[in-house]
């Protein structure tokens, strides 16, 4: 699923119809025809099963989680407990591309269905579901008026922005953000009546499905849905099918069955079909799951000199006396979080030197000029990985000023040892700006360099991100340092080595659990310090 997502943006542009071919939307009939036609949704009504009464029109949407993701919803975030497991290689890069799956099929064909239930029996996080409904062209207002009197054919294929349609999938193959609303798939299900009739296209599904549904069912059920759910008259209906719909299926849609992989007659009622679906795009993801050591590559460049991309502060007399503050086990945590946050704004305050300046003159209150150097990039945003990184923004936000806070939460699966990225929100057009990466502890790395990959999905530039920790260890400096060699790494203190559960030593405990006052896992290490083991 792709989660989460910020519903504002959106990757395209539907039209602005008020009538439309598979999926397309037109506002209410006026209630004189409405009841005109009450005769005709009656003798319907015979056919089909009756619609709830508060089942609201079919909206356009370019993506659609799983119907109950599990979830914690509070008044401000939604949190996914199902987190997305790393998507890239030890060398910070995506290995395997997202799995495509193409739904085809004719209007009212149960494709929607198909997809939901296809989503609901792979039971995997991070399954995005993108409708072609979506990517109709803008219409013009002649084609507005068209669209009105049942004039305007959705039916065809000139109807589509199929490059709009193939930029999307490819960069959600690619694991990057679309638009900041559509990120994180391991699985793409696009579904819509031209889903085959692009060769571009073609080639970016993996896998191709049909639904082949009687043309009877498909007129039957084309007939309510644009009757009762769109306030359309049944004689516009028939006009619109026959004059566009039917001809369309037979000249465009039939024909693309052949190069459909799998074809599912009778749609959703085929469970035999979709079980089998199911069963080969788990074989396709368990062929696709990574499996290496991080542990063991960071530790083969142990011998290695740090890296220049590493900057420590100067361990001033003052900066040794207060680690030796925050190490000390007896330090109550008043002090612990006094102390702390001196440390956190003197690691800004020192990060804030590497952010590129240039020369200006200003003029002084004595009318003097005076050369000096200002910040000569867009805009700072500060991206805290939580828990123990949000405690650094009040630092960022007291030395630059109107910065923008992004929040990341990765956290690690008991089961795997693997991190796992569960939620997201970072701000608008993150791709301009200078990120500050906040954690305050780095062991392994791996929870950084999740947070790394997602900034680079997000296209901002791997030069541009400055990771921020209190205390790493030299494996998390490698680590990070080897997958992504131009991102600037800066922190207070570097220690040498971690323990078997992969805690930094000598360390300074459960920094999240000491700053908070919460109780310490069982295992005496922090949640933002993952670890990835074979």
């Amino acid at each position: 699923m792709a989660a989460p997502l910020d519903s504002a943006d959106t990757p395209c542009s539907p039209p602005p119809s008020s009538a439309a071919g598979d999926g397309a939307e037109r506002p209410a009939a006026k209630s004189e025809a409405a009841c005109e036609d009450r005769s005709s949704v009656e003798a319907l009504d015979r056919l089909l099963p009756p619609v709830g009464a508060g089942r609201s029109p079919r909206k356009r949407t370019t993506s659609q989680c799983k119907s109950e993701p599990p979830l914690l919803r509070t008044s401000k975030r939604t949190i996914y407990t199902a987190g997305r497991p790393p998507w890239y290689n030890e060398h910070g890069t995506q290995s395997k591309e997202a799995f495509a799956i193409g739904l085809g099929g004719g209007s009212a064909s149960g494709k929607t269905t198909v997809a939901r239930m296809i989503i609901e029996a792979l039971d995997v996080p991070w399954v995005v579901l993108l409708s072609m409904d979506s990517f109709y062209k803008v219409l013009t207002r002649q084609q507005q008026e068209q669209a009105a009197l049942n004039n305007y054919n959705f039916d065809h294929p000139d109807a589509f922005d199929f490059d709009l349609i193939v930029s999307t999938l490819q960069k959600l193959k690619q694991g990057k953000s679309v638009k900041k609303t559509l990120y994180g798939a391991n699985v793409i299900i696009f579904e819509g009546i031209m889903a085959f009739a692009d060769k571009t296209l073609l080639e970016l599904l993996d896998m191709k499905i049909f639904v082949d549904t009687d043309s009877d069912i498909r007129l039957v059920r084309r007939l309510r849905r644009d009757i009762s759910e769109r306030g359309r008259d049944i004689a516009g209906v028939i006009k619109q099918y026959n004059k566009f719909v039917k001809p369309a299926f037979d000249q465009y849609i039939q024909p693309t069955m052949r190069l459909a992989d799998i074809v599912v007659p009778r749609g959703s009622g085929n469970a035999v079909a979709i079980d089998l679906i199911v069963q080969h795009v788990h074989s396709q993801l368990e062929e696709r799951k990574l499996r290496w050591d991080l542990a063991a590559l960071a530790s083969a460049h142990q011998c290695h000199p740090l890296p220049q991309t590493l900057s420590v502060l100067k361990s001033t007399p003052q900066v040794r006396g207060m680690h030796t503050i925050i190490r000390d086990k007896e330090t109550s945590r008043d002090e612990f979080i006094f102390y702390s946050k001196r440390l956190m704004r003197l690691l800004i305050e020192h990060a804030l030197s590497f952010l590129p300046f240039q020369d200006c003159v200003v003029q002084t209150p004595q009318g003097q000029d005076y050369a000096g150097k200002c910040y000569a990039g867009k805009q700072i945003t500060g991206v805290s990985i939580l828990r123990a990184g949000e405690t650094m923004e009040p630092a960022l936000r007291a030395v630059c000023k109107d910065v923008r806070i992004g929040t990341i939460l990765i956290q690690t699966n008991q089961l795997t040892g693997e991190p796992e990225l569960h939620y997201l929100r970072l701000p608008k057009d993150i791709s301009d700006d200078h990120v500050i990466l906040m954690d305050c502890t780095v062991s392994t790395g791996a929870a950084a360099m999740m947070a790394v990959r997602v900034l680079l999905d997000h296209d901002v530039p791997e030069d541009k991100i400055f990771l921020l920790s209190l205390l790493m260890a030299e494996m998390g400096v490698h680590s990070v340092a080897y997958a992504f060699p131009r991102v600037r790494i800066i922190t207070t203190a570097v220690d040498k080595r971690v323990n078997d559960l992969f805690r930094i030593i000598p360390g300074i405990g459960n920094f999240g659990d000491r700053y908070f006052g919460t109780d310490a896992a069982p295992d005496g290490s922090d949640e933002e310090e993952v670890a990835w083991t074979s």
